[in-house]
């Protein structure tokens, strides 16, 4: 990264396993942790004097998503939007962002890998299209504190692969205890340990099968993806999703 970049000022609201490592990384990223929120200290506590940052980037929980946005736009702050499982309210979002003129960002997952799995996963759905005889599935895994199952990065995958695959118009996100109609895309979860995620793609046929595997060695490369987006969206408005963002990052 560039590293004439003037520091942008930072605010981790949550501060689990995400927040301590964006607070570890942030100096190599050209940001500087200025506040840092809790569920001991939440957001919604702060003061005039706590705000001084251009950016919050918001790994906390699902529950706390629209309260934190709200607080955020109606000080004219900007968000990095880690937190998933609030997608029921993306239309409140989207207008709350409107109406105060902040920029945000929001993915399901923030590894630049993960991004790059995704157009992979994407041209091998598209090629599975031309052959029927190749069948199509999804896994994930997560450590066992995750709230959300499916993750959200596995849902967004589902949503390339439906989109490519045609014959592929159900998704299939519990355990089968029968047989799967050849029409669902089958999206199946574990839980167990540590593990900081893997997803794959399986395509499976009479002949052979191909795995494509993203496999986050630790969570250094979500927040790499956070900080740069952070470093990016200083000055901008508009609600956007992390992929719109990616080809603009200076990797």
């Amino acid at each position: 990264m560039n590293k004439t970049l003037a520091p942008v000022r930072i605010a981790l609201v949550g501060y689990g396993s995400m927040g301590k490592e964006l607070e570890r990384l942030a100096p190599q990223y050209a940001c500087h942790v200025e506040q840092i929120f809790t569920a001991k200290r939440p957001l919604s506590s702060a003061s005039a004097t706590d705000l001084n940052f251009d950016v919050a980037i918001d790994f906390s929980l699902p529950a706390t998503v629209l309260e934190n946005t709200r607080f955020l736009a109606n000080h004219g702050k900007n968000i990095v939007l880690g937190t998933t499982g609030w997608m029921q309210h993306k239309d409140m979002l989207a207008a709350i962002v409107h109406e105060s003129n902040i920029g945000l960002v929001w993915g399901t997952n923030f590894s630049v890998g993960v991004q790059i799995f995704s157009h992979l996963v994407r041209a091998a759905a598209e090629f599975a299209e031309r052959f029927d005889d190749y069948d199509v599935a999804l896994h994930e895994l997560h450590h066992t504190r995750k709230l959300d199952s499916p993750s959200g990065t596995a849902l967004s995958l589902a949503a390339l692969i439906q989109d490519a695959l045609l014959r592929k118009t159900t998704l299939l996100t519990d355990t089968s205890h029968g047989r799967i109609a050849p029409e669902a895309l089958h999206v199946s979860s574990t839980r167990v340990g540590e593990t900081p995620g893997t997803h794959t793609l399986y395509i499976d046929s009479l002949a052979d099968t191909i795995e494509i595997i993203h496999r986050a060695r630790n969570r250094s490369g979500f927040a790499i993806g956070a900080l740069r987006t952070a470093q990016w969206l200083r000055g901008r408005e508009g609600m956007m999703e992390f992929s719109e963002v990616f080809p603009k990052l200076h990797i």
